[in-house]
């Protein structure tokens, strides 16, 4: 056991002074005093239980000062030390949020779906730092690294289309994803980039991006997102909303080689199941593991200790109803 606080231990020296004190008054004769219903009790002559009994108010009170002293220097224990793993990686999830990601090959369609399944993805690393960057025509950071999973997961649920120029800036995206890491130390350093369309968008040019992600270290899983032919679009008319179907394009070839050059993997993503697919074997791949070699868990203790100076201050009033109350 420690203090936190030692240096108010030296209050130790008010108790001890008051005890002296005490005693003092004692040997002079001049003996505490408390009004009592009849005084009969203490005319006997001899150490009675009662000559004995009036020392004990003043006792209580004392070990409680004590008590609650030692309890404001703050007593503290550290047990052992322990070993622990966790997950050394950091993970930038890039996200396509154009018109087009309101298709409904998804259910219920594939920003809502990518959306779901990335808070689940969220939700299995709590170890990791992570971070959110979305782009259409072109690209922001929604929320950069941070183990804060409520806030990550909070601002993940807030993605939606329509809040910047639309188009599809693939570039963009991975630069700026890469952007929020370059400087990190983690072990590991992941992309994940998933969109439904083809670069059109954007200063920087895909293959660029690439290259400076690969430059430092950065791995990108690239995800496709889209049915196989046609997928149904709403889509607005002179009547009000409408479905169409509407051709799949999808730019593999190019994301296949930004996961290629950088050590990373392509996935295509049908439907909501094979989405929740990926994830999961991205999971799993990624688990560069690092071992904190100890750590000292501390406790609490004061506690104990402002409980018995209560305890000790309930017997005094007790003790002190008790004795008035002797015939």
């Amino acid at each position: 056991m420690f203090f936190e606080y030692p240096k108010l231990l030296w209050l130790l020296a008010v108790p001890v002074l008051l005890l002296l004190h005490y005693i003092w008054m004692e040997l002079r004769g001049r003996k505490p005093h408390m009004r009592v219903s009849t005084s009969a009790p203490w005319m006997a002559s001899g150490m009675t239980p009662l000559a004995v009994l009036r020392h004990l108010p003043f006792a209580l009170r004392t070990a409680a000062l004590v008590l609650i002293i030692v309890a404001i220097a703050r007593p503290r224990s550290s047990s052992e030390v322990e070993k622990i793993d966790t997950e050394g990686i950091d993970i930038v999830l890039a996200m396509d949020v154009s018109t087009s990601m309101l298709a409904r090959d998804f259910k219920p369609d594939r920003i809502s779906a990518a959306k779901d399944i990335a808070i689940e993805f969220i939700a299995q690393r709590p170890s990791d730092r992570m971070g959110i960057v979305v782009f259409a025509g072109e690209s922001y950071t929604q929320c950069p690294l941070t183990t804060d999973r409520a806030t990550l997961i909070n601002l993940m649920k807030e993605v939606q289309t329509g809040l910047i120029e639309d188009g599809t800036a693939i570039g963009n995206g991975l630069a700026t994803a890469v952007a929020r890491m370059k400087d990190s130390d983690a072990k590991s350093r992941v992309v994940i980039l998933l969109t439904d369309g083809v670069n059109n968008s954007g200063e920087v040019a895909p293959q660029t991006a690439a290259e400076i992600a690969k430059t430092y270290g950065i791995r990108v899983y690239t995800i496709g997102v889209g049915a196989n032919g046609m997928a149904p679009y709403p889509v607005i008319t002179p009547w009000g909303m409408d479905v169409q179907q509407m051709k799949v394009e999808i730019d593999e070839d190019l994301l296949k080689k930004i996961a290629d050059a950088t050590g990373g993997r392509y996935f295509r993503a049908t439907d909501n199941t094979k989405l929740s697919e990926i994830y999961s074997e991205i999971n799993k791949m990624e688990k560069a593991r690092t071992t904190i070699d100890s750590f000292p868990v501390y406790k609490e203790l004061f506690g104990k200790y402002a409980l018995a100076a209560l305890i000790c201050l309930l017997l005094e009033l007790l003790v002190r109803l008790a004795i008035r109350r002797m015939p």
